[in-house]
């Protein structure tokens, strides 16, 4: 339970320059997705915080919803590994530009749920 405290952590924090300069963000995303293990890393990441999540919900106080959260990150990493690394690239680079004016708001959340995400983890049975 406590990597997925240390998740909500980086969620929290990455959030945050998302609140703060949503064009350091955007323009982090471009430059992060020029990378060349950019796609790779996306797709372990995702699936080792997603497999994280699934087998160590049932310590969290919100089994289900942290747990619903794994399963949701393994799809994603899944996707990802079909949709291929241009794809996957295309998407960010579109992404960035396309959504730069709602990473503020998006950030904001993004904080509430990282929050949620600590409480959850560290508060189970």
């Amino acid at each position: 339970m406590y990597a997925i405290a240390f998740f909500g952590v980086l969620m929290i924090l990455l959030s945050g320059v998302m609140v703060i300069d949503p064009d350091k963000w955007s323009s982090g995303i471009l430059k992060f997705s020029g990378i060349t293990y950019f796609h790779s890393f996306e797709i372990v990441s995702r699936l080792l915080f997603g497999a994280i999540f699934i087998a160590f919900s049932e310590q969290t106080l919100y089994p289900t919803v942290l747990g619903a959260f794994g399963y949701l990150m393994v799809a994603v990493g899944v996707g990802l590994l079909i949709a291929g690394p241009s794809r996957h690239k295309r998407f960010a680079v579109w992404s960035a530009r396309k959504f730069n004016k709602t990473f503020r708001p998006a950030g904001v959340v993004s904080t509430v749920v990282g929050i949620f995400i600590i409480y959850g983890a560290l508060n189970g049975p």
